[in-house]
């Protein structure tokens, strides 16, 4: 089963054009075992990360996405006390078209 992940982040004024560089490097730079498609939007003062991978996949790339957060956290605004730096949304991908 495939699974899509979808994250939103809000960059600091001044910061999105370098925090989307970071995330095309992180998303770039090395292979993702199990990752199929990928994709960065922006949308108003928000830049949106959207990923299909295996579920099996899911946990080993929750966590390495975790580790290369906390190399951009500066850059980002929180949003609350319970999401802080993301609000990250992941569902059962149940048909391609």
């Amino acid at each position: 089963m495939k699974k899509i992940s979808v994250i939103r982040f809000k960059p600091k004024a001044g910061h999105q054009e370098d925090f989307v560089n970071a995330m095309s490097n992180f998303m770039d730079g090395k292979s993702h075992p199990g990752q199929h498609q990928q994709f960065v939007a922006v949308m108003g003062d928000e830049v949106i990360s959207v990923v299909v991978r295996d579920a099996d996949y899911i946990k080993e790339s929750a966590a390495e996405g975790v580790e290369w957060l906390n190399t951009v956290r500066h850059m980002l605004e929180e949003y609350n006390d319970s999401d802080r730096h993301t609000i990250p949304m992941t569902a059962d991908l149940v048909k391609e078209i």
